[in-house]
């Protein structure tokens, strides 16, 4: 299949967990992720071709205690089992996505992110 992903994902050293803002469930955790995808390793095989609500939720940075919320709208495009056959991996192109939203992925690929 030919690769059509314009952005390189970056795996983070960081665990976070991803959630359906509608429903409130909890999806999985995120593999890999650049502003315009993600993927998300969950233990079921969730919808594709389904619009999401997503949130994440991040720590906040410096010494304030709390955390800090990424909300933004996803289409499932594919799932499949991960090589840990335990577990899925259902890839998401990332359709809506505020300016703000936008900056803090980037600096969390930055700070947290593993190089090639």
């Amino acid at each position: 299949m030919q690769e059509r992903r314009r952005l390189t994902r970056r795996t983070l050293i960081y665990y976070l967990r991803v959630f359906d803002l509608d429903t409130g469930e909890d999806l999985g955790h995120l593999v890999d992720l650049t502003t315009e995808g993600i993927l998300v390793m969950s233990t079921r095989p969730l919808d594709v071709g389904r619009a999401f609500r997503l949130g994440m939720e991040l720590p906040l940075s410096g010494s304030a205690p709390g955390k800090e919320r990424i909300e933004f709208a996803a289409e499932s495009l594919r799932s499949a089992r991960d090589v840990n056959h335990d577990f899925v991996d259902t890839a998401f192109r990332v359709t809506a996505l505020d300016l703000g939203h936008r900056s803090r992925i980037e600096t969390l690929i930055d700070h947290y992110g593993f190089r090639d």
